[in-house]
């Protein structure tokens, strides 16, 4: 029998500091700059989840402000939650997975992320919310010709 096919949720969130500086993080297992977050527990209401994993990974402790996108991952099936949020304090701190932590201008958001992931920064900077978006992992997809995405491997690298 084939494996049944599950799709998982997560969460991030773009906290923006009263001075409009953006928190970052560098993830331990990739590398990669992106906006703290992570998958969701079972049992967890999202809210809760979003707010549990920038804790975890920053020591920093935030209010969500609103739902900014909608993003999936269509190799993985990775549907993320991507939330504006407020910091309500806290102290940085290095965790087992984020080997950094910065706050980061809007023009320096491309220059640190994949494509994926900075239009998830730049979407909860502005609206219309939400968006809703499809990527690769690391660049996004083209609209769907014929409400079909097709393969990954039809999309064009750059």
């Amino acid at each position: 029998m084939p494996e049944t096919y599950r799709h998982s949720v997560s969460v991030a969130g773009v906290v923006v500091r009263e001075d409009d500086k953006i928190l970052v993080i560098r993830r331990r297992d990739n590398g990669h700059y992106q906006a703290p977050g992570g998958i969701l527990e079972q049992h967890e209401r999202i809210e809760d989840g979003l707010v549990r994993e920038i804790l975890e990974e920053t020591g920093l402790r935030v209010e969500p402000e609103r739902l900014s996108g909608i993003y999936k991952h269509m190799g993985l099936g990775v549907v993320a939650l991507v939330f504006r949020a407020r910091l309500l304090g806290g102290t940085p701190a290095i965790t087992d997975e984020a080997a950094e932590i910065l706050w980061i201008d809007r023009d320096q958001v491309a220059a640190r992320m994949t494509e994926a992931f900075a239009i998830r920064v730049m979407d909860a900077l502005d609206g219309p919310w939400p968006h809703i978006r499809h990527h690769d992992g690391t660049r996004l997809l083209p609209a769907p010709v014929d409400g079909h995405y097709g393969s990954l491997s039809s999309v064009p690298s750059t």
